[in-house]
């Protein structure tokens, strides 16, 4: 039980800690790309959107791996690795003169991108099935709470200096790097551990063994359609913002420390009460619902009370990610957790290649000189879109679970 206690703290403090330093840069990013390559608002939409695929297509390549390693070699070194190289990730980003740079910053951390997979496979550790669904509720509390503090200081910092954020980040990153290695214990004993295999170690190789949970095929392909209109946030929100209501960076960093706020009170609250009465299998419905109807209205939002309205309607997505990882991670025994979360997280990754660039072209498309319509909403419509469609598949899937098990 002590062990629980205290890996769910370092793991929710992890969290917490690369989730504020990737809040930091939110507010700037705009302007520190304009900067650096002199192009519009819209053009600079499309290289954020490649920064981020560039990311995601090496995590997409490595996250097996790294999930692989957690099995074979336990979780507290694969950990402390990535962490590392998200400091040095944006102490790069903090020195670029040139785009080209901030791209290496971003292979580095994608090669060793291995935070929240290895985080959930930390919790899926130490937590009995029961407990699974609200333990996962803990990363995302701490999500919400890096994104009240991170987004906010980064608006700040950035009114001061536009490299500050960035020099923070990489600050917050070394620390909890040094924490975990004084604070982290191992939590996968030597008895659980399983051969490391090169055959399931890579994407075409782990998707396979889904073969034994023939369940989570279609739970991962509703987490993967969701994931692709959800990340309309990390990708849109800042410049959506800046164009159509003409935010700056301090009116960014507050609008994400609100969402933050709320998010963190779904996931680290409410969620423990919703699942033990409604289910995982309802209290995800209810998330997507929310989700679907807060993307259309955030699309046609005419003023900024309306758009923080649905800002509030938003906050209960933070169900989705929870209930169903909870859902899926009792499908599976105890040491092939890091296998699942390596799944979840190459899956995550290609919805990380398709998501920012359809969101961030979509953008560029119609608020650039030669657009067809002036509609800067119109990616936030699409992901409405493609969380209605994983709203179906979802309901549709629950069929081929037993009811103790929703």
């Amino acid at each position: 039980m002590a062990n629980q206690r205290h890996t769910l703290t370092f793991v929710t403090i992890t969290v917490f800690i690369d989730t504020l330093g990737f809040g930091v840069i939110m507010p700037v990013l705009p302007e520190f790309l304009m900067h650096l390559t002199g192009d519009s608002l819209s053009a600079t939409s499309s290289i954020a959107g490649y920064l981020i695929v560039c990311y995601a297509s090496l995590q997409f390549l490595f996250a097996p791996i790294i999930g692989n390693l957690s099995d074979r070699y336990g979780r507290r070194n694969v950990l402390l690795i990535s962490l590392f190289a998200y400091s040095l990730n944006y102490l790069i980003a903090g020195l670029a003169t040139t785009l080209w740079v901030l791209f290496i910053g971003r292979i580095l951390t994608g090669i060793t991108s291995a935070t929240y997979a290895t985080a959930n496979a930390l919790i899926a550790d130490v937590s009995p099935p029961e407990q699974r669904a609200q333990n996962f509720g803990l990363l995302g509390m701490a999500f919400g709470l890096g994104f009240i503090f991170g987004p906010s200081i980064g608006g700040l910092l950035g009114e001061w200096d536009i490299r500050a954020p960035f020099f923070a980040a990489a600050a917050l990153a070394a620390a909890n790097t040094v924490y975990g290695f004084f604070v982290l214990q191992e939590t996968l004993s030597i008895d659980q551990r399983r051969p490391f295999n090169w055959r399931r170690a890579n994407p075409i190789g782990m998707l396979a063994q889904l073969k034994k949970y023939p369940v989570l095929i279609g739970l991962i392909i509703v987490m993967f359609i969701y994931n692709i209109g959800h990340h309309v946030y990390p990708s849109n929100w800042n410049f959506y913002t800046i164009e159509k209501f003409n935010w700056t960076p301090f009116d960014v960093g507050l609008s994400m420390g609100l969402v933050g706020l709320m998010m963190a009170f779904v996931q680290g609250y409410l969620i423990r009460i919703v699942i033990p009465k409604w289910g995982s299998a309802k209290t995800a419905v209810i998330g997507m619902t929310a989700a679907a109807a807060a993307f259309i209205g955030i699309a046609f939002a005419s003023s900024t009370q309306t758009l923080y309205l649905w800002c509030f309607v938003s906050a209960f997505a933070g169900f989705i990610g929870p209930a169903v990882a909870g859902i899926m991670s009792n499908q599976v025994p105890v040491n092939e957790q890091g296998e699942l979360q390596g799944i979840n997280a190459s899956i995550g990754s290609i919805s990380a290649v398709i998501g920012p660039l359809l969101m961030t072209q979509s953008f560029a498309l119609f608020t650039g000189d030669q657009t067809p319509i002036y509609f800067p909403g119109v990616a936030f419509l699409i992901a409405a879109g493609l969380t209605l469609t994983a709203l179906v598949l979802f309901i549709a899937n629950l069929r081929q679970l037993p009811k103790n098990q929703q």
